[in-house]
């Protein structure tokens, strides 16, 4: 089995940083491929980088397609996601959607904390168009920029930690989602501080990724899905 991980954005020290994660979640006989795109936003914190990242993020999944049994998009926002689920059969996971799917079967209320507090928007319409935010106790930020996660992860960290206490203790959360790709790594000491369980968005994709391709479960290609109609194009 072969699935490539893209980061949308076109950090290489953030790419590497999810790189590692996604491999060392990968089971026995997966091999992942981590890419991100040469062009576009170094980081994704507005619809405005989003929209500007998402033709790369198309580029990325169409080069060399046929070489992989799946994709994953490695930023919270899942930007492209419908996108991209159009112009492939194989599986296509958000990691967005796959962590909340994850914290949505260990705890009745959860919360996702994340970046720069202009996000919470952003982040609260993700969780909305899952379908699941009666069951998001709340999103809390940090109000650290993305690239802080690589520049000063100690600060991300402790921002991450406060904010997560604030989840759990005023907001009923009971397991908190990292929202962020570049978090990659800090799950399991957040989670060794706080005492609850903290999910790495990363790694949910890589594993929901992996139980789809062995589930033999293709993209449907019946309506919604269905690959976009021949058009001229200027």
């Amino acid at each position: 089995m072969r699935i490539k991980v893209i980061n949308p954005n076109t950090s290489l020290d953030m790419t590497a940083s999810i790189s590692r994660i996604a491999t060392a979640q990968a089971g026995v006989g997966t091999t992942v491929v981590t890419t991100c795109p040469k062009q576009g936003p170094v980081s994704i914190e507005s619809y405005y980088d989003e929209f500007l990242a998402v033709p790369h993020v198309l580029t990325e999944v169409q080069r060399e397609e046929a070489d992989f049994d799946g994709f994953v998009l490695a930023c919270w926002g899942d930007p492209g996601l419908d996108a991209v689920r159009e112009i492939t059969a194989k599986p296509v996971v958000g990691i967005a959607e796959a962590s909340m799917y994850a914290a949505n079967a260990i705890a009745p209320q959860w919360s996702v904390v994340t970046t720069l507090q202009r996000s919470h928007h952003m982040v609260f319409s993700t969780v909305k168009k899952i379908g699941l935010g009666d069951r998001c106790a709340s999103v809390r930020c940090v109000d650290l920029p993305v690239l802080a996660c690589e520049s000063d992860p100690d600060a991300m960290l402790q921002g991450l930690e406060r904010a997560g206490r604030s989840a759990l203790t005023e907001d009923g959360a009971e397991a908190l989602i990292l929202g962020c790709a570049g978090m990659a790594g800090m799950a399991d000491l957040l989670s060794d501080r706080l005492g609850v369980p903290c999910i790495d968005p990363v790694a949910a994709g890589v594993k929901f990724a992996e139980m789809l391709i062995h589930l033999k479960l293709q993209t449907s290609k019946w309506m919604t899905y269905r690959l976009p109609e021949q058009k001229e194009r200027g």
